[in-house]
């Protein structure tokens, strides 16, 4: 009786949306091994599940690193820094991610390679190194850097309200006892706003996933990319766009639950030590 009322307590907590989503999942797993034609379209596309994944985990980390330089420069005694910091964030939010997508690869990456070729010059005349070409940067670092900037933006504002979340008290009896503002950060400041920022920065990682989809305007070759290819040789845009569409949801549904355990378990931590 037990195992059963055990049983029985995790169904009843078990989410409607979940288990449908699970069956939506196990019965599109079964049309693509029965149907042929979404079986060769799903071995097609999954080749550019790894440059999606490579594209989203290395954007975010870069903008989870400008986000919170940024973070701290708005929270700088320095009105300079604050003011740079502000306006950083505030432009790079107003602007759309496809247009901020273009202007870095066909004019901030030319730029970049022409203060590279200006900084290296000395070494360049000297034959250590090679002149770098528009070229030589890919595509898919062009992508990197405009979802990095573009990202590094709201992560930013999601970092500040953290940190502005934590009692000011704390900080200032940090800052008493002799406590350095790196080490209240680290050991006072930064454990409690990360318990605050972990859902809004999983939700901007989840987002970051879907918006990866932009880089196939520029030919990468990402799920979205071969799918336009693949639908565009043979004229299956509805089977070759439900697979598409299936891959995407795998990877955001997947990655929610991790999220969502991640906050279950930081907040039994938080609740243990209290």
């Amino acid at each position: 009786m037990g195992m059963r009322s055990a049983t029985k307590s995790r169904l009843d907590k078990l989410p409607w949306w979940l288990l449908a989503s699970i069956v939506f999942a196990v019965f599109f797993l079964w049309l693509i091994a029965e149907n042929g034609d979404y079986r060769q379209i799903f071995m097609i596309l999954f080749k550019g599940v790894g440059i999606t994944l490579f594209v989203t985990f290395i954007s975010f980390s870069i903008a989870s690193v400008l986000g919170l330089i940024v973070a701290i420069g708005r929270g700088s005694k320095h009105r300079t820094i604050r003011e740079i910091s502000s306006f950083y964030t505030e432009i790079l939010r107003g602007v759309p991610m496809l247009v901020l997508l273009f202007y870095i690869a066909f004019v901030g990456a030319p730029q970049l390679v022409a203060l590279y070729n200006w900084v290296m010059s000395p070494l360049i005349e000297w034959d250590i190194i090679d002149r770098m070409r528009v070229r030589d940067l890919s595509m898919i670092w062009r992508a990197i850097i405009a979802l990095s900037i573009g990202y590094s933006a709201f992560i930013a504002e999601i970092f500040r309200a953290g940190i502005e979340s934590v009692d000011d008290g704390q900080i200032e009896a940090g800052r008493a006892l002799g406590i350095s503002r790196w080490h209240t950060f680290r050991f006072i400041t930064g454990p409690q706003a990360f318990k605050n920022i972990l859902p809004p920065l999983g939700n901007d990682f989840i987002a970051l996933i879907k918006d990866s989809a932009l880089v196939s305007v520029l030919g990468v070759q990402d799920i979205t990319q071969l799918g336009k290819i693949y639908s565009a040789s043979t004229f299956q845009f509805f089977e070759t766009y439900n697979v598409v569409a299936y891959l995407y949801l795998v990877m955001t549904v997947s990655l929610s639950l991790v999220v969502r355990g991640l906050e279950r378990r930081l907040k039994r931590a938080f609740e243990n030590e209290a």
